[in-house]
């Protein structure tokens, strides 16, 4: 079997998903194509040597609709012959895309192949897919699928985390995004957008709230009480008979901010990184989805998690860097406190939260930060771990190649 390497990143700053966002005149089309031109650019490698594009998409509608992974190779001039492909797991999509990559070349099926993800969430809304998970009432009482907030204050109410815990985290996050950035810490796969005049209207990650106290946090309502009273809440409780009520403890301030963004990885074989002159910067170990009670909803990156160490013979306190999407405090808390992984490596510069979660593209995202982090340090092991929507979640194990 063929290794899998990566052996160049990119990814765009994460713009506020609003039309007042600074990527909002941005379609998801051209934000994809600028970094894959970039990407090859940097690595110095031609689009005719890619074998296979992968992107990773959640909401497949609209301007991101029609297989957005071909149109993107097309329209960005590159060469018909270079397939393109879109794939949905919800928010781990663009980590999916990376772990079919990355299957593809241990097969033989492809030699060079760019992977990741795109999401315009200010453009093509969440739910605009108008899927039966979220639109058909018989399917959504049957299964249990919730909003991810009401199943993210599910958790925290199950576990009995306080308020003060999750805004506590929420602060932790801020500070550590707003340090990174200061420091220089993503400059070496960052791709400015620019619009159609060239112009940059981006290049840093528009969300990141410099100065954000503990007392800010606590002065923020509930994000989900509203949601949960017109019968979310009575729908948890349906299929949790232990429970007796929802404690609505999440705020804007500890759930992830919707984002626009693309982020790619270049992967290769040690044959075709000698061919293209490039040095492997780390090495796909493997990956594990998982799945969980859409009720919860948010469980399976940690589950994922633990079974990809597991399979690895490794425990929490091997790995340098664990970028974990930070889809709520509770899930943040939760996990560090169940596996836990050291205060210094876990999601060391900030995370969705702070940063944006621009969904397909977040995996790549965190997949690129997490290289660039092991890079820095000098580690060895990195993980990236992804929860979403209904249950599901992908976390992958990466080695730096020293």
């Amino acid at each position: 079997m063929t290794d899998a390497y990566v052996l160049a990143t990119a990814r765009s700053p994460r713009g506020k998903a609003s039309s007042n966002g600074a990527l909002a005149g941005i379609t998801p089309l051209a934000l994809v194509e600028q970094v894959m031109n970039a990407l090859v650019e940097r690595a110095g490698v031609t689009p005719e040597s890619v074998d296979q594009v992968i992107l990773g998409c959640a909401s497949q509608a609209g301007e991101q609709g029609g297989n957005i992974a071909r149109t993107a190779v097309l329209d960005a001039g590159w060469p018909p012959g270079v397939p393109g492909m879109t794939v949905n797991r919800f928010c781990s999509s663009g980590l999916d895309a990376i772990a079919i990559g990355a299957g593809m070349i241990r097969s033989g099926e492809a030699d060079v192949v760019l992977a990741g993800g795109v999401e315009s969430v200010s453009r093509v809304p969440l739910f605009a897919d108008g899927g039966p998970l979220w639109t058909d009432p018989s399917v959504v009482a049957r299964i249990g699928s919730v909003h991810m907030g009401i199943a993210a204050d599910t958790i925290a109410t199950e576990l009995g985390y306080t308020r003060e815990e999750l805004d506590a985290y929420g602060v932790r996050t801020q500070q550590l995004a707003a340090a990174a950035w200061k420091d220089g810490r993503f400059d070496a796969s960052l791709v400015p957008i620019a619009d159609d005049a060239g112009e940059v209207v981006l290049a840093h990650d528009e969300h990141v709230r410099p100065g954000t106290t503990a007392e800010a946090l606590a002065a923020l309502a509930p994000a989900f009480a509203e949601l949960g009273a017109t019968g979310q809440d009575g729908l948890v409780l349906r299929h949790l008979r232990e429970l007796d009520m929802i404690r609505h403890l999440h705020t804007r301030g500890t759930s992830p901010s919707m984002a626009d963004g693309a982020g790619l990885v270049l992967l290769g074989s040690a044959a075709a990184a000698e061919r293209l002159g490039l040095a492997p910067r780390a090495l796909v170990k493997g990956s594990v989805s998982a799945g969980s009670d859409p009720v919860r909803m948010l469980l399976s990156g940690q589950d994922a998690t633990a079974r990809v160490l597991d399979r690895f013979g490794l425990a929490p306190s091997d790995v340098d860097v664990m970028e974990f999407a930070e889809a709520f405090a509770a899930l943040c808390v939760k996990i560090q406190r169940e596996l836990g992984f050291p205060e210094e490596v876990f999601n060391p510069n900030g995370g969705t939260i702070a940063m944006g979660h621009g969904f397909g593209a977040t995996g790549a995202i965190l997949l690129t930060g997490c290289v660039d982090e092991l890079d820095r340090r000098q580690g060895r092991y990195g993980v990236v771990a992804i929860s979403g929507a209904a249950g599901s979640g992908t976390a992958m194990l990466v080695e730096r190649v020293a």
